[in-house]
């Protein structure tokens, strides 16, 4: 998976995508919900995060309190403990890694926390999510990190050009 293209189409169609966005926003089409979960179904039958686990390398999730205490009663530890070794708070406030790639990430680029993994994870990049026009700075944003992202944007806005 070539990732320095991603980028780089990603920062070249920018302005494209976000006008595009913005378009869903202003009038979203009455079948806007089924195109983008069938629009994310066909982008993720051909990429595999597996090749690629960039979010994981270059990208903190949040976590939450829920996320927190069932990560660190997985590995055994006191909340407290965890967060410690492994989590820092950010200028918002939030739970994010201290560090990156992830602590969790394995060479083979799956995880070793995935069945119990942070909901941000579980959700990334959000190009399933109802009402897609509300995050439209995030899936902006993901796309410079995903390639998945980007190949979303640019089906969706193919599948609405029909």
């Amino acid at each position: 998976m070539n990732l320095e293209f991603y980028k780089n189409q990603a920062l070249l169609k920018q302005k494209e995508h976000r006008k595009f966005l913005e378009a869903l926003k202003k009038k979203p089409p009455r079948n806007l919900d089924y195109v983008v979960q069938e629009t994310h179904d066909q982008v993720f039958e051909k990429i595999n995060c597996l090749d690629c686990a960039n979010c994981c390398k270059t990208t903190g999730p949040l976590f939450t309190p829920k996320d927190v205490e069932r990560i660190a009663k997985y590995l055994k530890m006191k909340v407290a403990d965890f967060e410690d070794k492994y989590l820092r708070t950010d200028e918002d406030q939030d739970k994010v890694l201290q560090d990156l790639p992830c602590w969790f990430l394995n060479d083979d680029h799956t995880c070793s926390i995935y069945e119990i993994r942070p909901k941000a994870c579980r959700e990334f990049p959000h190009t399933d999510r109802k009402k897609i026009y509300q995050i439209n700075n995030l899936t902006i944003q993901n796309t410079m990190v995903c390639p998945a992202a980007f190949e979303f944007v640019e089906k969706l806005k193919k599948n609405f050009d029909k």
